[in-house]
């Protein structure tokens, strides 16, 4: 299948099986055209009444965002999918701009089709062998490089999208303040009195910037999706492994108890034999005993008999003192002796079965202990994305970052650092891909920064007493420098008229004067910070890092303690720096000597470790995120990026 094939089979519809006409995303990410999900909607009574749109690849539902309207406008409602709508008309623009190419351009516009032998590559035109020979004379165009079109060179001209309102007008502006693209009409008519509204000309530049940037970003996410998958796929194996090695365990376990069983049946068994045995012989012993009992029972019998055939008197009188004596008659003796020994009148055997039925719903071949991680199934994790090296020529000493910020500046992306060692401030960005810097001398150290405009970040100069505002162009100004009363090393703007700053005991809300307009020391008549070098805010918020109390604080705006983080055991922080926040209220913080990044809660709760030194961290000092969620961390001279994949 030629490459052409395999991108018109992407746009065309399961349903109707020809182009995409007015494509449309459900929420299970397949797309239809919106009239063949209105006739697939009608013909399904259940969708009707459960107000949903069936997918009718994978049966998904899709929720009508406004179902009290008509079932022909739900199909309206789906978001549009613009990325294969703009792939179609990309598509049909290249198969019309092929076809035209292949004739003259000039010629055209006097409505001939004159077959085109080149093309002018600065004038963006096809010509013919009259119009080349004119083309070349003219001294207007005599450097304009012509190629042959029969090599087969791809022709590209810019698509001209019109405004869908007003149709003979080009898509030239965009609002920035409603995020829309305009015609000059919709400038004039609905958009005059928004404050920025630009040339779509003059935003390349920076959209380019940006994509080129965000296609770097998702290529490595792919590369990282595409191990990560191995690893879920090997995962998938071991767990097929462990399962098997588990079965066996439980059969050997399960085996171990029927053997025990089996013992005490054999035990049971024996303890039967042995009983048994002992009841036999001792009824053996009885019938010996009346045997003999018998036997003499017939002698005397014989004796009484001759007695009384016999005529001698004397004879019957000793048989008859005999008989009155007892003599005769032993039997209550025997009886009285074997009284005082102990027989077996019989043997019952009483099953346990109560008993062991309970001990067996008791019974607990093993169990299994299964571990759980918080959040979704899938977690995003920091993957090392490039390093940046901040050294500079000349500098003997290794960069320490203290502080550090990024900007968009006319689409390029800008890192801006402080570094401490070398009394300066840097900016690291590209242009055309190769990477460049700024440097920018001061006669102090400088620590912490923040960013207060676009394009200017100011920067806490704590041996000095100053803070200074720098102009970021990406290349760096001096713009102008404030004193203040204390020595601040932390600094963040709170508003464009208030920043906190933090010195060696306290946290304090300047305005943009430097003067002092409230002071945080003590917390429960308790002094709160011993050197509060490192904070940030968000949403009101101000969290500072102490290294010297070992603590994480969140401050509120009027200067009250919401919460403070100060673990205690194995998790006690070793010496807290760097701290950023995360768009999802979350709290990144570097601990330094422990060369960990931990993350918090908005409530100041422990989540996780994000990274450590076996993620590539070493010597971490301070860290940011930015718009598109990567995370810079500085130490060891260098700014690695990371971003989550």
């Amino acid at each position: 299948m030629s490459r052409e094939e395999k991108v018109t089979e992407f746009l065309t519809c399961a349903i109707c099986q020809e182009l995409y006409t007015d494509p449309c995303t459900l929420s299970c990410d397949h797309t239809f055209c919106r009239k063949c999900v209105t006739s697939y909607i009608q013909t399904r009574p259940d969708a009707v009444q459960s107000k949903t749109i069936p997918c009718p690849s994978c049966r998904q539902d899709t929720k009508v965002p406004n179902p009290s309207r008509p079932v022909e406008e739900w199909a309206g409602q789906v978001k549009p999918s613009i990325i294969i709508q703009g792939l179609i008309d990309i598509q049909a623009d290249a198969s019309a701009e092929d076809t035209t190419a292949r004739f003259c351009t000039h010629c055209g516009q006097l409505e001939a089709a004159t077959p085109g032998i080149s093309w002018c590559a600065d004038c963006k035109v096809a010509l013919c062998v009259r119009c080349v020979k004119i083309h070349r004379a003219s001294s207007l165009y005599v450097d304009h490089k012509l190629s042959d079109l029969s090599e087969e060179i791809k022709v590209k001209e810019r698509r001209k999208v019109m405004c869908q309102e007003h149709k003979h007008k080009k898509i030239k502006y965009i609002c920035e303040d409603c995020n829309k693209s305009l015609c000059q009409s919709c400038c004039v008519v609905y958009h005059r009195k928004c404050e920025s509204v630009v040339t779509i000309s003059s935003q390349v530049a920076r959209m380019k910037s940006e994509l080129v940037l965000m296609g770097n970003i998702l290529r490595t996410k792919c590369l990282v999706k595409s191990k990560r998958i191995e690893r879920h796929k090997l995962k998938i194996d071991e767990i097929q492994d462990h399962k098997a090695a588990t079965k066996e365990q439980i059969h050997l376990c399960t085996d171990r108890i029927i053997e025990h069983i089996r013992q005490k049946e054999k035990k049971l068994f024996d303890e039967l034999d042995e009983t048994t045995y002992e009841h036999i012989m001792q009824i053996h012993a009885d019938v010996k005993l009346e045997e003999i009992d018998m036997q003499m029972y017939r002698q005397y019998c014989e004796f009484i008999n001759q007695t009384l055939v016999s005529d001698c008197d004397v004879d019957l009188y000793h048989a008859f003192r005999a008989w009155e004596s007892g003599a005769v008659v032993m039997e209550d003796v025997k009886d009285t002796e074997a009284a005082d020994t102990r027989r077996i009148d019989t043997i019952m055997f009483t099953p346990g079965t109560d008993t062991v039925q309970h001990l067996l719903d008791d019974l607990q071949l093993g169990r299994f202990d299964v571990t759980y991680r918080d959040g979704p199934g899938r977690q995003c994790s920091p993957m090392l994305f490039e390093t940046t090296d901040t050294a500079t020529e000349g500098e003997e000493r290794v960069p320490g970052m203290p502080g550090i910020t990024t900007l968009h500046i006319d689409g390029i992306q800008t890192i801006v650092v402080t570094d401490y060692i070398n009394k300066c401030v840097k900016s690291f960005h590209k242009r055309n891909n190769q990477p460049c810097q700024s440097r920018l001398p001061l006669d102090d150290s400088p620590f912490g920064l923040s960013q207060l405009k676009e394009k200017q970040v100011m920067i806490a100069l704590p041996g000095s007493h100053q803070i200074i505002t720098v102009e970021v162009t990406p290349d760096l100004v001096l713009h102008s420098a404030i004193i203040t009363s204390k020595a601040y090393a932390s600094l963040s703007v709170l508003s464009s008229s208030s920043l906190a700053a933090g010195t060696w005991d306290c946290v304090d809300i300047l305005d943009m004067a430097g003067d002092v307009l409230r002071s945080v020391t003590t917390y429960n008549n308790e002094t709160l910070f011993a050197y509060p070098a490192y904070m940030c805010a968000n949403k009101g918020n101000i969290f500072v890092c102490d290294s010297r109390k070992k603590s994480v604080t969140c401050l509120t705006s009027e200067g009250d303690v919401a919460w403070r983080y100060i673990p205690t055991g194995d998790k006690t922080l070793r010496k807290p720096t760097g701290i950023v926040t995360t768009k999802t209220g979350d709290i990144l913080f570097v601990d330094k000597i422990a060369e960990t990044i931990i993350q918090l809660n908005e409530d100041g709760k422990y989540i996780k470790d994000v990274l450590t030194c076996r993620d590539g961290i070493s010597q971490p000092v301070s860290l940011y995120i930015d718009k598109h969620d990567s995370l810079f961390v500085t130490g060891g001279g260098e700014i690695k990026t990371f971003i989550f994949a």
